[in-house]
């Protein structure tokens, strides 16, 4: 994970991002809407002149997928390269066995039912009676691609044109872009936008004489919520407000491992775990990263922000109340100290996402993918040791209770992770007939091997492979960027403290829920200038600035959001200036703030503003 300042964008690069805008408000409405179907995301790449094959849709669009924002939208334009002209030329004389230029009905028929994704006669018979320019059985293919790449720029071309001429759209900010109109505007697609420079999410502050603002003078003028700005002292200075017991080693001690997963969406999940208590005790509990065995001990998840919410256990899910959580820090642990009554408690692991993001895996390294399998000197099939390394790390990650072996109740968490399907015990007595196991349970090296077992089936093809890896948080080089392993460790004065991992189908929104509370019980709130009904709070803690948005009114709210004025921060929204609706009788985490670097001082100021809504 890189936190460096962005380059500045280039003429090709902001004209890439206007074409993007333009593309993307022909389909939708709003640049805060997202793509939530395959076939809203290959209407959109057609507009942005992408002809997108079904196998194309399924790399960006995969089972776990539930939306892409236009972010995303832009990566993969960036990895798509518009239709060419001369490679449909190519396609075509492959097909044209005469070498007269044109295809023969049957001869397209042929191509496109045996062949890639294939149509249905229908379908072939519709194509066909509009390729046909000249009517006369035969289809003219250099005519017909030259008017489709020329019908392609014209549907470009008119959605810059309603862009450049719709007022509203230009005020919308769009992803991590922020918008800026041309000075000059001509009837040429192909002439240079300006774009306003995105910045990193480094030192913020720009001087007023060589920054343009997004927005427009009237939008400069309206009213907003200015918060103070709050100084933070770097980390390396400070000293945990929670001090370690100092008989710590004659405690109670249980322990249990997890993972951050970097949603489709952005979010991050992880397992939840359940705690016993017998007996009311002193706890000292702690959460930090941890590196797996082969890697070094400043892995990249290293640097992640870690938190521990823990809430009591009411009559249903829905009446848990959060007790705690840990709010202090001691280097990568970040710690809480108190006293707990008897009973069983939720922990609810959190990462804000600050540091922890979706990378772009599917744009920037799909055409540069690792081997994972190979044929020996006999022929059959083995797996690459590059891979055999990475499944021995996936090992340990999924290794709860870290006693080298994997019960079936941790596999499972595996196979729901990766494949969203549940492993029984008949299924699982196979399996100790088949792979190495001790004690019932599954061994690394019978790990290995089922996956080995899984690709001879599948006679080489990766495809599962890496459905699995990329679901473990691996990337196309094998680089585990989209996961951060984790380790609980809970102390108890008196007692033996009981944990284990469970998987609640309300946790989301009990952690949403959690983090809600505590914010507004910690933090400064105020109304919003314009409208006393919106409200922000702020919290502010010891290594975390959280914000939360809440709305009253029975109305949508859009709120601009200017990080700009902060330095040495970043947060995880990933961009200094965008947007956020927070539906009515709602409220949204609005961001989360961390120092970008740990070792020197750093500066929150942020200001929020209520924008009119766009009819």
């Amino acid at each position: 994970m890189s936190f460096q300042e962005s380059p500045r964008p280039t003429a090709d690069d902001e004209l890439f991002y206007v074409q993007c805008r333009a593309a993307y408000l022909a389909v939708f409405r709003s640049s805060l809407a997202n793509i939530s179907t395959k076939q809203q995301l290959c209407r959109v790449m057609q507009q942005a002149g992408r002809n997108p094959s079904l196998a194309t849709l399924n790399k960006y669009w995969t089972p776990r997928t539930s939306k892409l924002n236009f972010d995303d939208f832009c990566n993969i334009l960036k990895s798509e390269k518009k239709t060419d002209e001369n490679e449909l030329l190519k396609a075509f004389k492959k097909l044209d066995t005469s070498g007269d230029g044109y295809i023969t009905h049957s001869e397209l028929e042929k191509a496109l039912t045996n062949r890639g994704d294939k149509m249905t006669p229908e379908e072939i018979n519709a194509l066909f009676s509009l390729a046909d320019i000249n009517k006369d059985g035969k289809l003219d293919y250099k005519e017909f691609a030259r008017l489709f790449v020329s019908t392609v720029e014209q549907c470009q071309m008119a959605a810059m044109e309603r862009l450049e001429a719709d007022a509203k759209l230009k005020r919308q900010n769009f992803g991590s872009q922020s918008y800026s109109p041309p000075k000059n505007i001509e009837a040429s697609t192909t002439q240079s936008q300006t774009l306003e420079t995105p910045r990193s999410d480094g030192d913020c502050s720009a001087k007023k004489g060589n920054r343009s603002s997004s927005r427009s003078s009237s939008a400069r003028s309206r009213r907003s919520s200015l918060s103070n700005a709050i100084p933070m002292t770097s980390s390396c200075s400070k000293f945990s407000n929670v001090q370690e017991p100092s008989n710590l080693q004659d405690w109670q001690h249980s322990f249990m491992k997890g993972c951050f997963f970097v949603e489709e969406d952005g979010s991050i999940s992880s397992l939840q775990y359940q705690l016993h208590l017998p007996q009311i005790t002193d706890v000292y509990l702690t959460i930090q990263p941890v590196s797996l065995s082969n890697k070094a001990d400043k892995s990249d998840w290293m640097s992640t922000d870690t938190a521990l919410f823990v809430l009591s256990t009411g009559e249903s899910k829905e009446d848990s109340t959060l007790i705690c959580f840990t709010e202090s820090k001691d280097k990568e642990k970040y710690v809480w100290r108190g006293e707990l009554n008897a009973g069983i408690y939720y922990l609810l692991p959190f990462s804000s996402g600050c540091r922890l993001k979706k990378s772009s895996r599917k744009t920037d390294t799909f055409h540069k993918s690792k081997k994972l399998v190979y044929r020996t000197d006999t022929g059959e099939l083995d797996l690459t040791p590059e891979l055999r390394e990475v499944l021995s790390e996936i090992f340990e990650m999924i290794d709860l209770d870290g006693n080298g072996l994997l019960s079936l109740d941790e596999y499972n968490f595996f196979e729901l992770r990766t494949s969203g399907e549940k492993c029984d015990k008949d299924a699982w007595a196979v399996c100790k007939e088949n792979f190495d196991m001790r004690s019932n349970q599954l061994t690394r090296q019978g790990f290995v091997e089922l996956n080995l077992m899984e690709a001879t089936e599948k006679d080489g093809d990766p495809a599962d492979l890496w459905i699995t890896l990329e679901a473990m948080g691996f990337n196309r080089m094998l680089e585990l960027v989209e996961a951060c392993p984790f380790q609980i460790d809970i102390l108890c004065e008196s007692v033996q403290p009981l944990l284990h991992p469970i998987r609640l189908d309300s946790g989301a929104k009990l952690l949403n829920q959690a983090v809600y509370k505590s914010i507004t019980a910690k933090g400064a709130v105020k109304p919003l200038k314009g409208n006393d009904n919106v409200l922000i709070c702020t919290y502010q803690g010891e290594h975390r600035i959280s914000s939360l948005i809440t709305n009253k009114t029975n109305q949508k709210v859009t709120i601009h959001v200017n990080n700009e004025p902060c330095k040495n921060c970043c947060n995880n929204r990933g961009m200094n200036v965008f947007a956020l609706e927070v539906s009515g009788r709602s409220k949204m985490v609005c961001q989360h703030v961390l120092p970008l670097n740990e070792n020197l001082d750093w500066t929150y100021n942020c200001a929020e503003t209520i924008l009119p809504s766009i009819q």
